[in-house]
């Protein structure tokens, strides 16, 4: 019998960057962009980017020991991206990450998954 992880990668904090990403940047520019954005690429966080028309994103981990750079695309549609001028970064819980991801309207779940804003 094998045991099974929950997850290969530890991500304690999400982070979203309201500043638009060139989606060819590699690893390098993703990290050079952290770094300019948040300050510092801090071990078990993610950092996530949309382009221009946010139907693509990049999430940039930092494991602690190395990073991880994944792509999203969606085919219709695109990814709820704060757009509001002068906050550059939020904070995101685990449940509003999973609504992102699908292409759901992340900022209306609060904790627990309560919707706070219609």
């Amino acid at each position: 019998m094998v045991a099974r992880s929950a997850g290969v990668i530890r991500i304690d904090a999400v982070w979203l960057s309201t500043q638009p990403l060139d989606m060819r940047s590699g690893v390098d520019s993703c990290l050079a962009r952290v770094i300019a954005v948040f300050g510092a690429a801090h071990p078990h966080c993610a950092y996530l980017f949309a382009n221009q028309r946010a139907n693509r994103m990049k999430v940039l981990v930092h494991d602690g020991i190395g990073f991880w750079l994944a792509a999203r695309r969606l085919h219709q549609g695109h990814f709820v991206w704060p757009n509001f001028a002068g906050q550059t970064q939020f904070n995101l819980s685990r449940p509003q990450l999973d609504a992102l991801v699908l292409g759901l309207p992340w900022s209306r779940i609060g904790d627990g998954g309560i919707i706070t804003v219609v």
